[in-house]
């Protein structure tokens, strides 16, 4: 039999419901156009104490932003075990989850939302990066990375972004040739980047080295491969 009596929440405690809350509805609205009074509400609690926890939106947002950049940022992790190409496809399937489900906290975070230009928010971003490029670097067992190899994986980090961002603009191609086709946007950057640097070479060589037919890597090739026969050979058309 229950009573009735509402438990009441510790400071801390209330403050993590608050921005779970939040993140929740930014999640599926822009967070421009969620007022305190709708989190107040979905909260169970008076718009006065949402105040009385965080002085104003931003401060929530900022909050509610910092979970999510957390979040983001350990979907990059995977255990450094089996053939890179799955390894990085499992990471991108992560990823999608966490934008298909956070989309216009997602688009918020990236674009900056109503913090944009904010130090705060940026610094946030900038981490989510970093721990993406860090990972991505474990996966490749490199500690100090060489100049080719770092354009090589930021570029491939921001690359991953700006197609999640374009994606979420009415998800014209199915998610799962995106996930593919990221992993594959890594290996042609880092064979582009071998052309030209003997370290990016060695590197290339031992991500390959260890790849199925059937994996990630091995498709790319495959597909590659068909496409060679339909090529006019120079000076013949």
């Amino acid at each position: 039999m229950t009573t009735g009596v509402r438990r009441r929440m510790g400071v801390e405690e209330r403050k993590q419901q608050l921005i779970g809350v939040a993140l929740e509805l930014f999640s599926h609205r822009s967070p421009d156009e969620v007022s305190i009074d709708e989190i107040a509400a979905a909260a169970g609690i008076s718009r006065p104490l949402v105040y009385h926890y965080f002085p104003g939106k931003q401060s929530l947002y900022e909050a509610a932003l910092r979970r999510a950049a957390d979040e983001l940022a350990a979907r990059f992790l995977e255990p450094p075990q089996g053939p890179l190409g799955a390894r990085l496809l499992r990471v991108m399937g992560r990823f999608f989850d966490f934008v298909d489900d956070h989309g216009p906290g997602f688009a918020a975070l990236m674009r900056g939302g109503p913090a944009v230009g904010s130090s705060t928010t940026n610094a946030m971003i900038d981490e989510v990066r970093q721990a993406a490029y860090e990972q991505i670097l474990a996966h490749l067992d490199v500690e100090t990375p060489s100049a080719r190899l770092e354009l090589v994986v930021r570029s491939w980090v921001s690359l991953a972004e700006s197609t999640a961002l374009i994606w979420l603009d009415g998800r014209r191609v199915p998610r799962a040739e995106l996930e593919l086709q990221l992993v594959h946007d890594f290996a042609a950057l880092a064979a582009v980047s071998a052309a030209y640097d003997t370290e990016m070479e060695d590197i290339l060589i031992r991500m390959l080295a260890d790849e199925p037919s059937d994996g990630p890597f091995g498709e790319l090739v495959t597909r590659l491969l068909t496409l060679a026969p339909r090529v006019p050979a120079q000076g013949t058309r």
